[in-house]
């Protein structure tokens, strides 16, 4: 068998037809050898500072841990329980399958999106990428014809875990110090929300 994982649940249902995967199951589709699941976006992202016991800033992490996505509640973040589903759904179909197409956006974020989740769930089975542009029949099709290897894709993951990581410490940091200065808990600042909403 082989897993396919794609960034949203609609890319995922396009493939699976193409590669003719038509049984439903909860969180992934089956058939003809493959096993087609999906993400929701990042499933898996940087732990939050308290994940790290550094309570003075600069929170500088010496390695970067990775936790299922968060939601924010009355009593503070908390794990997504559709994030942790959806999981230990693509846990299962990795366990199962032989090796791996990463069929996330072709893009760094699409990357990024993938390799966060295979990193968080420790899992080691080879993969390759589906690198297309459009979602027709033929694209589809030509695209799984002319798979690459994954490590091909290496510098563009390396580049979108920097930044990830920059955005992590301009964040968490800036908007730590302006709380303190402010005296207001609810500040925020980000290296691109900031500027984005000074311009609006």
């Amino acid at each position: 068998m082989i897993a396919v994982i794609a960034e949203k649940p609609s890319v995922a249902k396009d493939i699976a037809r193409v590669l003719g995967a038509n049984k439903h199951r909860d969180g992934y589709k089956e058939g003809n050898e493959y096993m087609v699941t999906w993400a929701f976006g990042h499933l898996a992202a940087l732990a939050p500072p308290e994940m790290y016991g550094i309570s003075k800033i600069p929170i500088i992490p010496k390695d970067f841990k990775l936790v299922s996505r968060r939601e924010k509640t009355v009593n503070g973040y908390q794990p997504d329980k559709d994030a942790l589903k959806q999981l230990k759904v693509i846990k299962s179909v990795f366990e199962k399958c032989q090796s791996i197409v990463v069929a996330t956006d072709s893009a760094r974020e699409g990357e990024l999106v993938f390799r966060n989740i295979y990193k968080l769930l420790e899992c080691d089975k080879p993969f390759s990428r589906l690198w297309i542009s459009s979602l027709t029949d033929k694209a589809i099709t030509d695209g799984f014809a002319r798979l690459k290897p994954g490590a091909d894709y290496d510098s563009l993951y390396f580049s979108a875990e920097a930044r990830a990581q920059a955005d992590w410490l301009v964040g968490m940091n800036c908007s730590r110090a302006l709380s303190m200065i402010t005296g207001d808990n609810n500040q925020s600042l980000g290296r691109v929300q900031t500027p984005t909403l000074a311009m609006v």
